[in-house]
């Protein structure tokens, strides 16, 4: 089923976000996190797309297929373009498409300065362009990343939705935003994405706070800010 059909009911979605182990560490190490996880019945969980090449790959997918397949809870696994080629991108298509995993996060994903990044796509929209236009990903559902804050590369959060709005036009059925700690920048986005013509799903990414350090380490990863009283 595609995660967009689940908005459809006009209940709450709620979904979880896990990560997979480094890539010296096996899958069995999360899945025992992921049953119990599982047993919250959450509508999905979708697994990051870690670096450090084909075996963290490979991590996403074989958990995803867990999750999918022995959870009995629909899957998204996240892909990223900035280092992967088309044939690289159809490779790890297929890969998902053979697990039975349905569902997609498609990203840019984030440009290490040590590696240089790959020339087939500059955006996370021509990645989603590229994927719908082939005919045997047309049963895939896909979702795009926004910004409540705007992202930390664009000119102005005007920008951002405008460029936001290409990943819908390319196909995009839903987006979920980056962490924020500050409703009011959510409240923000979301109307001036309608006023945009962004009218999919936008689901709010949360964050639990369970250290000072974790959140001042995510406030300067992801660019959010946090409220005074915090």
């Amino acid at each position: 089923m595609k995660i967009s059909e689940l908005f459809k009911s006009g209940k709450p979605v709620l979904s979880f976000e896990v990560f997979p182990p480094k890539k010296d560490s096996s899958v069995e190490s999360i899945t025992a996190a992921i049953d119990e996880l599982a047993q919250l019945r959450p509508a999905y969980i979708s697994v990051t797309y870690g670096a450090g090449g084909n075996t963290a790959n490979t991590f996403t997918r074989d958990i995803a297929a867990h999750i999918k397949n022995d959870c009995g809870i629909e899957a998204m696994a996240h892909i990223t373009c900035v280092n992967n080629s088309k044939e690289e991108v159809l490779t790890v298509m297929d890969s998902f498409a053979e697990a039975g995993i349905e569902n997609i996060l498609a990203l840019r994903g984030d440009i290490n300065p040590n590696v240089p990044p790959k020339t087939d796509f500059r955006h996370a929209s021509e990645l989603i362009t590229f994927i719908r236009s082939d005919p045997k990903y047309d049963n895939i559902g896909i979702s795009g990343a926004c910004y409540p804050e705007g992202h930390t590369e664009a000119d102005s959060l005007t920008a951002d939705i405008l460029n936001l709005r290409k990943k819908v036009e390319a196909g995009a059925e839903e987006l979920i935003t980056q962490l924020f700690f500050d409703n009011a920048f959510f409240y923000d986005f979301r109307e001036k994405s309608v006023i945009a013509g962004i009218n999919v799903p936008i689901s709010a990414g949360i964050m639990p706070v369970t250290s000072k350090s974790q959140i001042e380490r995510m406030v300067t990863m992801c660019g959010a800010s946090l409220p005074q009283k915090f």
